[in-house]
């Protein structure tokens, strides 16, 4: 089956960012001129996605009025003739695609919020993309080289980048068995496991291509890690039925969870901004030689 179908665990409350996300979704928060959730869904519905689903709490009622028509805006963009700016309004979210939203009543972790959605999943596969991951993944996106793992196998799929050794209690980590360049087998996979303890310096980040299984899989679990259900060890449950692959993709991923990264990623996006691309490395060329 193909993957038509994306999850969006959105329900988190952002602590990192306060006070920014007192009564703003972190996934609200613009990098340049786009909020991080509509970078997530744009590299889903380039990949092949046409059913979004977010996982959200209620005071994500942001994310659903962003993706959603705001004739107000339209008809006061189309009275003053500003068509440019009314097609970058309607075009969020393009023709054939949906939403649909599920509440998880607490946060109680990754794999929760993913469970959440099952009754929309049903019994296919499905991705799972977070948006504080933002990953610039080049002329073909994260997930869109996922998918073509997952169309070589039809099994799991988990995007992994290296880290250092002493990251490793920040990351589901795996250990594997090298298949090609990029791609590999996964035998091991271990949440936020103590530096010394880590299978290997490769760290999971926020993309995922999971088959149905994994949903009687996360029912089952005790809570792990942070006392959350964690999907990393659903999944390591899933190893002992089904084959999982590890997909050291192409690109940058920038950590918006961390202000520095939200930063990094700002700066980055910025200086390839088809508008403000030349202004703002004339600006960062300034402010270097004041700092120089």
């Amino acid at each position: 089956m193909k993957v038509t179908k994306a999850i969006f665990p959105v329900a988190g409350l952002g602590t990192r960012f306060l006070p920014a996300t007192k009564a703003n979704p972190k996934e609200m928060l613009p990098v340049v001129d786009k909020p991080l959730i509509q970078y997530a869904v744009e590299e889903a519905v380039a990949a092949g996605i046409t059913e979004l689903i977010f996982v959200t709490s209620s005071s994500k009622r942001a994310i659903e009025d962003h993706f959603d028509s705001n004739y107000e805006l339209e008809s006061s963009l189309l009275e003053r003739g500003k068509f440019d700016l009314l097609n970058i309004v309607r075009d969020i979210l393009p023709e054939g695609v949906s939403c649909a939203y599920v509440r998880q009543k607490s946060p109680q972790g990754l794999g929760h919020a993913v469970w959440c959605a099952k009754p929309l999943v049903m019994n296919e596969p499905f991705a799972v993309l977070l948006a504080d991951d933002l990953i610039d993944g080049g002329k073909k996106s994260c997930l869109q080289q996922m998918v073509d793992v997952y169309q070589q196998n039809h099994a799991s799929v988990v995007a992994v980048e290296p880290i250092a050794r002493e990251e490793s209690k920040k990351y589901g980590v795996v250990d594997v068995v090298t298949i090609n360049e990029s791609v590999m087998s996964v035998r091991g996979i271990v949440e936020k496991p103590e530096p010394q303890l880590a299978p290997s310096t490769l760290g999971v980040v926020g993309r995922y291509i999971l088959t149905p299984r994994i949903f009687t899989l996360l029912e089952e679990m005790n809570r792990g890690a942070n006392g959350e259900i964690q999907l990393t060890d659903a999944i390591a449950r899933l190893l002992q039925e089904e084959k999982v692959s590890a997909l050291q993709f192409q690109g940058k991923r920038y950590d918006c969870g961390s202000k520095l990264g939200y930063l990094e990623a700002t700066v980055a996006y910025a200086l390839k901004h088809p508008e403000l691309a030349k202004d703002f490395k004339q600006l960062l060329q300034s402010m270097t030689a004041c700092l120089a």
